[in-house]
Order: C-alpha cells, then sequence, then structure tokens
C-alpha cells in the first residue's frame, strides 16, 4: 500500500510498463489496482522464486526508485499466501 503524493506526469506510463513486464515474467499469474488517496496494486505469482525474481528485475527496481522520489509519501510492500478466493 502508498500513499500518494500526486499523480504526476509519467506514473500512468510506468505502471503500465511494469505490468507489461511482469505479465511477460515466468510465473506471474496477474494484477489488480486501485489508486486514490491511496495506491494499491496486487500482483498473484505461482511461486515465491518467481515473487523473488520480480523483485530483482532491473527495471522494476527501478521504476521502484522513481516512485519513492517522485510519487509515494510512504511504501509498504506485503508478501501473502492466498488459501481461497471467493465472491459474488
Amino acid at each position: 500500500m502508498a500513499t500518494m503524493v500526486t499523480l504526476l506526469d509519467g506514473y500512468a506510463a510506468i505502471a503500465d510498463r511494469m505490468t507489461e513486464l511482469a505479465s511477460e515474467q515466468e510465473g506471474f499469474l496477474g494484477i489488480e489496482s486501485a489508486r486514490e488517496d491511496i495506491g494499491i496494486t496486487v500482483s498473484y505469482w505461482a511461486s515465491e522464486e518467481a515473487i523473488k525474481q520480480w523483485k530483482q528485475n532491473a527495471k522494476h527496481l527501478e521504476a521502484q526508485h522513481l516512485g519513492h522520489k517522485n510519487w509515494y509519501a510512504k511504501f509498504k510492500v506485503l508478501v501473502a499466501k492466498v488459501e481461497r478466493d471467493y465472491g459474488i
């Protein structure tokens, strides 16, 4: 979860590029996101190893650096295992 400073030029393009890049990586299962006063992006991966590989991706690291520098007042990453998913 992140507290947004402001949506500056370039944010949407970086977010779209990261989604595209992640989708090309082995083990990627999907992504969901929402942004208002806070931003949240949930990405789904087949394994913890796939998560580690994404965390080490050079372009992802560069995008994270830009996010910390330009767009986020606060930034937090949670890694969790989804046991089940259901809804109406």
